[in-house]
C-alpha cells in the first residue's frame, strides 16, 4: 500500500471514528464528458448532531519533493471538485484533508494564505501520528 493510500485510509477510518458514514469511495460525477472521483463522501451517522450535512473529501499527503508543486495541483483539484459539486450535488460540502506538518508549515505561508483569501477553501487537517482529525476549517 502507498503512503498515499494509507493516509486515503487514515482519513476515512478518522472520519467514522468522529461520526461520519462513509456513503462513497470514491464519490463519481459526470460533467459532460469529464468523469472525476473525489476521494470520500460522507454523512453523519442517524441521530449525530451535524445538522444532516453532507460532505466530500480530496485527501492529499503532500509527500513529492515540491510541496508547493503539490499545493498547486491540490487548489486546482479542489476547484473543480467544488464546481463540479455544485452542478451535481448542491447540498455537499467539499474539504480538502491535508497532514497536520503541511497546514502547520506550507499552508501558513503568506503567499497560501492570500490563495485562501481568494479562494476559501475548507480543510480537514489530520494527524498521521494520532491518525485522527485535528482540526476543521471552515
Amino acid at each position: 500500500m502507498s503512503r498515499k493510500d494509507s493516509f486515503h485510509e487514515l482519513v476515512k477510518q478518522a472520519l467514522i471514528q468522529t461520526g461520519w458514514k462513509i456513503t462513497d469511495d470514491p464519490l463519481y460525477l459526470s460533467i459532460g464528458n469529464v468523469n472525476i472521483q473525489i476521494d470520500l463522501a460522507a454523512e453523519p451517522l442517524i441521530g449525530a448532531t451535524k445538522d444532516d450535512r453532507k460532505i466530500a473529501v480530496e485527501v492529499k499527503s503532500f509527500i513529492s519533493a515540491s510541496q508547493i508543486t503539490d499545493f498547486y495541483g491540490a487548489l486546482g483539484q479542489y476547484l473543480t471538485y467544488q464546481v463540479a459539486l455544485k452542478l451535481q450535488e448542491p447540498d455537499r460540502e467539499l474539504y480538502l484533508a491535508v497532514p497536520k506538518p503541511t497546514y502547520d508549515n506550507l499552508f501558513q505561508e503568506v503567499l497560501v494564505q492570500e490563495v485562501f483569501r481568494f479562494y476559501p477553501t475548507k480543510i480537514i487537517v489530520y494527524s498521521q501520528i494520532t491518525q485522527e482529525i485535528e482540526s476543521w476549517i471552515d
